[in-house]
């Protein structure tokens, strides 16, 4: 069969190859089988998805957290194409460059908080948070101090899938499968819905920063290296941090002198209303992981952001820094990167989350609130989490966590809406150039969907 006639199969045709040959990510594959396989997803346009039967679905979730200036973006397939013609590739080892790859740089630093003037480029957030932990250690092996080796992220935080970042992250069903690296710990989240119900807000803010604190003295100060943080957790169930949660770690991260890692994988390029959560929250990184809506996922490309502190010494004390990868920098995912964030500044895309259909969606959002099952609504931007209740007046969750979640997600796919499920938390990141309209018509389907999981689990 030729390649061409192959694109003729049809969609059952198309599954029994699928379960036959492709392992998915985060898959029960017998599972999977079992169901009768994946959906084929064969085009996309804006903020809409359709599959081989011809179903229409609004991607809620931009793809996965990425998609930012939505599907079907000519220019950044003519950017591709045209950087495929010039130089589809080459590496950036050797004492070479390419245009793309500079040019990105200079623009990420344009763009990044003040004192990050460096980039080291990886393909993906996961590699990019392995080159973290690579440049945390040479930095104190670099400034006298190599028993500094143990960073601390947080539980349920995410930092990627590959053996050193979901070691960074706090992420146990993937512990227990793969192991924990040493040099690793991990802090509860500012979960304050789970873990602080009833506290005052700033008062749980506090709380929760000194956690780390307390983890600092249990590990002791002179074998920290560094913390690492998403501005607001992600797939660990869009948890919203209270306002004085981040100037108290910024403070004792100053105050025991350790790095402090935002991972803006998910916060990054406009999600939160500004360029980055760490402007959000006041964050000061010493390194910053960014990928996915840095090229809005028309390429694969990530990197570190990496502030004076780090690059300052490792430039200066380090000789060759033995790490890299084959396509760092690559010219072809550099180019669709650059063109992308020409979308978002042409188009006034980020202020336009801050100041216009990012409120109005945390406004709708928040009408959900009054749904039996819905115990608290969070987000800021175009970033929201659905926290599903069993009893609200009683603050009982459902047993099984994850249960619920999964009946509310696949209500909403079968009703033509993309809503993760995080544990019993419906998440949404829908792309940026989203309308009021389409916001309308999200929170219309989400009702209908907590109404049929309600149903399910006999709460209506």
């Amino acid at each position: 069969m030729t390649a061409m006639s192959a694109f003729n199969r049809t969609t059952e045709q198309w599954k029994q190859i699928d379960t036959a040959h492709h392992m998915h990510p985060f898959t029960d594959f017998k599972s999977l089988a079992a169901e009768g396989g994946s959906r084929l997803i064969v085009k996309a346009e804006g903020p809409y998805l359709w599959d081989s039967e011809g179903e229409k679905i609004l991607d809620g979730m931009a793809g996965l957290w990425c998609v930012n200036v939505g599907y079907g973006r000519k220019e950044l397939a003519e950017a591709a194409y045209q950087q495929m013609l010039d130089l589809p590739y080459y590496n950036t080892f050797f004492k070479t460059t390419t245009m793309p790859a500079t040019e990105l740089a200079r623009k990420l630093v344009e763009l990044a908080p003040p004192g990050m003037n460096h980039v080291f480029f990886a393909g993906s957030g996961s590699e990019a948070n392995d080159t973290n932990v690579r440049m945390v250690r040479r930095y104190w092996a670099l400034e006298g101090q190599p028993e500094r080796q143990v960073i601390i992220g947080r539980k349920n935080g995410y930092h990627g899938s590959t053996v050193a970042a979901l070691s960074l992250g706090g992420m146990s069903a993937m512990h227990s499968q793969s192991g924990l690296l040493p040099g690793f710990a991990h802090i509860d989240p500012p979960h304050q819905f789970q873990l602080g119900f009833g506290m005052d807000e700033d008062e749980f803010g506090i709380t929760a920063a000194g956690w780390l604190e307390d983890k600092i003295r249990e590990i002791g100060p002179d074998k920290v290296a560094a913390f690492i943080a998403e501005p607001i957790q992600g797939a660990g169930g869009l948890i919203y941090p209270p306002r004085t949660y981040w100037a108290e770690i910024q403070r004792i991260c100053d105050k025991y002198g350790i790095l402090l890692i935002a991972d803006e994988v998910i916060c990054g390029f406009g999600r939160t209303g500004t360029w980055f959560g760490s402007f959000t929250f006041d964050i000061r990184p010493d390194l910053m992981t960014i990928a996915k809506g840095l090229s809005s996922g028309y390429q694969p490309i990530g990197g570190v952001l990496v502030g004076d502190r780090v690059a300052n010494t490792l430039i200066e004390k380090g000789g060759e820094f033995y790490h890299g990868y084959t396509y760092s920098g690559h010219p072809v995912a550099c180019a669709v990167a650059l063109a992308n964030l020409k979308i978002l500044e042409d188009e006034g895309l980020v202020d336009r989350v801050g100041t216009d259909i990012g409120p109005y969606f945390q406004r709708r959002l928040r009408e959900l609130s009054d749904h039996p099952i819905v115990g608290e609504v969070r987000g800021i931007g175009l970033i929201g989490g659905i926290e599903l209740i069993k009893d609200k007046a009683r603050h009982d969750f459902f047993p099984n966590s994850g249960r619920v979640g999964t009946i509310c997600r696949d209500h909403s796919f079968r009703n033509g809406l993309i809503m993760r499920a995080v544990y019993d938390t419906m998440v949404l990141a829908p792309p940026l150039i989203i309308t009021h309209d389409h916001v309308d018509e999200m929170m219309g389907k989400i009702r209908t969907v907590l109404d049929l999981t309600a149903r399910d689990v006999g709460v209506m």
